[in-house]
């Protein structure tokens, strides 16, 4: 198919399609959505590493330039165990670290997260490399993913559940806060109301848009519109609404069940 490929637990990666294709609106790309195992943000390391394996090999069936690993717990696992590949493999913490510490004021940087991705310190570790004077201060959101996958992203309670959460981080005087899993940015308009204005909020978008240039392998043309092919482990019509919720006016050629266990995966 000639694609780039893009895969996370759950329907948060879209919010890195939907960025990725408005940058390239020519490429195609392939998104998995490993639905039928949501969440990764409670599961050990090692048994996401494993889940990525199997998403990426399946993705490379479709002909692939890079995959995208647009899950923050996913992309924390494969930079604990770097992933053997045929092409290029991008993560989404190092372009987020990257991108709040460029745009930190003060160096005093916020983290919310997976339980996975906050218990491996892995911004920490990104953060310290780029600015070692740089204060971070992490939380666990774990709720979060459940809430926008059910697509309950202006609610009351949702609202008092993002309350709960970011309390936590901004005692610590923070002007920055990286929305370290790709679920959260479809929050972002309820975080700034608890976080206000004076806070820069980072996704990963932007700094993987620029890996992304650097590898020169996306489609450039202006004049003609790639194909989006969507594929799910696990699917019902509650989460096709959310599908067409969070890539809004993205359209998308097809959504697919498919079955990552199949025997001609090995």
């Amino acid at each position: 198919m000639n694609a780039i490929g893009v895969f996370d637990s759950g329907v948060g990666g879209l919010t890195v399609l939907k960025a990725l294709k408005a940058r390239w609106p020519a490429e195609n790309f392939v998104y998995l959505a490993d639905t039928a195992r949501l969440p990764y943000g409670s599961k050990s390391l090692g048994t996401i590493h494993n889940y990525c394996t199997q998403n990426i090999n399946y993705l490379l069936t479709f002909g692939l330039k890079a995959v995208v690993v647009a899950c923050n717990s996913a992309s924390t696992a494969i930079l604990e165990k770097p992933l053997a590949c045929s092409v290029p493999i991008l993560n989404v913490v190092a372009p987020g670290a990257r991108k709040a510490v460029e745009i930190s004021t003060r160096q005093r940087i916020g983290v919310l997260g997976t339980r996975a991705t906050v218990y491996s310190k892995a911004y920490v570790h990104a953060i310290l490399r780029l600015s070692p004077d740089a204060m971070v201060t992490q939380a666990p959101c774990p709720l979060w993913v459940p809430l926008v996958e059910e697509g309950w992203i202006d609610d009351p309670i949702t609202n008092l559940i993002i309350y709960r959460y970011v309390g936590a981080i901004l005692k610590h005087q923070i002007d920055t806060i990286i929305l370290g899993c790709t679920h959260y940015p479809v929050l972002r308009n309820s975080i700034v109301k608890v976080v206000g204005s004076e806070v820069a909020l980072v996704d990963s978008s932007l700094g993987l848009i620029e890996d992304l240039e650097k590898l020169k392998i996306c489609n450039e043309e202006k004049s003609n519109i790639g194909k989006i092919k969507l594929l799910c482990t696990d699917f019902s019509p509650r989460m096709e609404e959310t599908f067409r919720l969070l890539l809004a006016e993205t359209e998308y050629d097809s959504l697919e069940l498919i079955d990552l266990n199949a025997e001609h995966l090995g």
